[in-house]
């Protein structure tokens, strides 16, 4: 079992909090994994087995305990002394009113909580109100390159993991599979199971052919500027005729199951936050590689997506630069740096590295500003920085 310790050293300075610890992730992203390790190091600390009680609500001897007061009930019978208990609530969004079940045990118990979901309302504003401001959110990701490697005990990367890494993604199961079909049914799988579970049931979607065609369009436009305008047209190729309200309902429902993330455009002159034109990227490429209209996705566009994706795991905000004459792919931020990021396949063609570094060009600040490539030989210019992109996913100090 691949140890997540990106996401444990993080999480371990909260265990004995009273603050809850929220784990949200797309289905199958390795959640559950993280609790299991964090129970054992619990376990490891001496706490006896009897303080610590997990239930995960897709087993079906859980099934009853989505009765928000039934569970309530039964975490109270459990608890029998007031030393401190470490409750494990894994796929919570499963159970209605979970709220004031944890508000409730949080107020009259000596608990540590810990809950995971695959919605993204639970990084909603409306849960930070219900649960007052009591909680800290980490954001799990299916597996980084990095990770990657190490469960598969490879010291080095290889150009055909690599490959098989753009394909089909990194959701942590999937690796068992050797053979493409038994990956692309795997895949399937998680992706009906998001779709039943995280969109029908919980966001009462019913026309599922339209949210495919919506999400096939997001897959075949992957890092370039969304219109509303230009999926209509799609739409109406494909003989739908939809209004820009039930798009934008759509594209919704498919961020808050955390099948796509919408990235916003900053504007780096004007230093603000901008709401029109944003960009979509995927949550993992496995998915999109299932959903895509082409044999293969357009890997210069692939690869865009698993930079942004290695910068949200590396703890980055994430927007698309806009400059005067133009756009940079992504300005990346923390609470004390930031980066400007180029990304493109190569920039051994001329043009396209006066293109990629001339993004640059009327920037004047002194952040750091790079050009990310699948190139092995080095480029510099003027003061920016070209980086393999292979090092970048593996260099855990960018």
């Amino acid at each position: 079992m691949l140890k997540r310790e990106t996401y444990l050293e993080k999480i371990r300075d909260f265990y004995d909090s009273d603050l809850i610890k929220i784990l949200v992730g797309i289905r199958r992203c390795g959640k559950s994994v993280i609790l299991e390790q964090i129970m054992e190091e619990l376990k490891d600390r001496g706490i006896d087995k009897s303080h610590i009680i997990y239930i995960n609500f897709e087993f079906i001897e859980f099934e009853d305990l989505t009765d928000y007061k039934l569970l309530n009930k039964y975490i109270l019978e459990k608890i029998k002394d007031d030393k401190l208990y470490y409750l494990f609530f894994d796929e919570i969004q499963n159970v209605e009113n979970f709220e004031k079940v944890i508000n409730s045990l949080r107020a009259s118990k000596k608990v540590s909580i810990f809950i995971t979901g695959s919605n993204s309302r639970l990084l909603s504003e409306e849960l930070s109100t219900v649960l007052s401001g009591r909680y800290v959110s980490f954001r799990i990701n299916p597996l980084s390159y990095k990770e990657v490697l190490e469960l598969l005990g490879k010291e080095e990367s290889t150009d055909k993991i690599f490959e098989d890494y753009i394909k089909w993604g990194s959701l942590p199961n999937r690796f068992e599979f050797k053979r493409e079909d038994s990956t692309k049914n795997y895949l399937y799988g998680v992706f009906d199971s998001i779709i039943l579970r995280d969109v029908v049931e919980r966001l009462k979607i019913r026309d599922i052919a339209l949210f495919n065609l919506i999400l096939q369009y997001i897959i075949d436009t992957i890092g370039r500027e969304f219109s509303a305008e230009n999926i209509i047209n799609f739409l109406k190729n494909e003989g739908r005729e939809v209004s820009t309200l039930t798009i934008y309902s759509y594209l919704d429902a498919l961020c808050k199951a955390l099948l796509i993330r919408k990235v916003y455009r900053y504007d780096i002159h004007g230093r603000a936050v901008l709401k029109t034109l944003n960009k979509y990227y995927v949550t993992d490429l496995g998915i999109a590689q299932i959903k895509n209209n082409k044999t293969e996705m357009d890997k210069s566009y692939a690869i865009e997506n698993i930079v942004y994706n290695e910068l949200i795991i590396k703890g980055y905000d994430v927007y698309t630069g806009k400059t005067k004459k133009g756009e940079i792919d992504f300005v990346a931020t923390k609470p004390d740096k930031k980066i400007y990021i180029q990304v493109a396949f190569s920039i051994s063609n001329e043009d396209t590295k006066n293109r990629e570094f001339g993004a640059y060009k009327t920037i004047h600040d002194n952040y750091p500003k790079y050009v990310i490539t699948l190139d092995r030989m080095t480029y510099e210019y003027n003061g920016i920085k070209h980086i393999n992109l292979i090092d970048f996913l593996l260099d855990e100090n960018f």
